[in-house]
């Protein structure tokens, strides 16, 4: 960090702390040179993700629907609310840490049904019916034979 009265780059931090709302960090910083002291806040860049959709349109990542699904597929489910949460946030960060500003949404469908077949097998194919986009019984009684097989 350069100091904003001698321009030296060698500073020392006072102290360290979250603003109110903890979104930055504010530090308290002393130059070596000329001993003036000065604040800075810190704060994590969020590089935006986008997701390519079946019909090749993008559209920016959302939680919010990843969250709906669940719920929906979840519906009469012995399955906390906090279960839920939890793979959602599972979710967002694995596609945050794949540091790929595009991701298709067959991708995150698949890692989805993944961690939904984790919390609850009817679950998992009530999401598996409607990603999967099943068209008739027989493509629902495999499904059902997949599991049973894993089992």
């Amino acid at each position: 960090m350069r100091c904003p009265f001698c321009g030296n780059v060698e500073t020392k931090v006072l102290d360290s702390r979250p603003t109110e709302d903890s979104a930055s960090i504010r530090r308290r910083r002393e130059c070596l040179n000329c001993l003036k002291r000065f604040t800075t806040y810190e704060k994590i860049e969020d590089i935006p993700v986008y997701v390519i959709k079946k019909d090749g349109t993008r559209e920016p990542f959302s939680k919010r629907k990843i969250l709906n699904g669940v719920l929906r597929s979840c519906e009469k489910r012995p399955v906390s609310i906090s279960d839920i949460e939890s793979l959602v946030d599972e979710i967002e960060r694995h596609v945050q840490n794949t540091m790929n500003r595009e991701i298709s949404s067959n991708y995150i469908g698949e890692i989805v049904m993944e961690k939904i077949k984790k919390l609850d097998d009817v679950a998992y194919v009530r999401f598996a019916s409607v990603y999967k986009q099943f068209k008739d019984i027989n493509t629902f009684l495999n499904e059902l034979h997949k599991i049973l097989e894993e089992k």
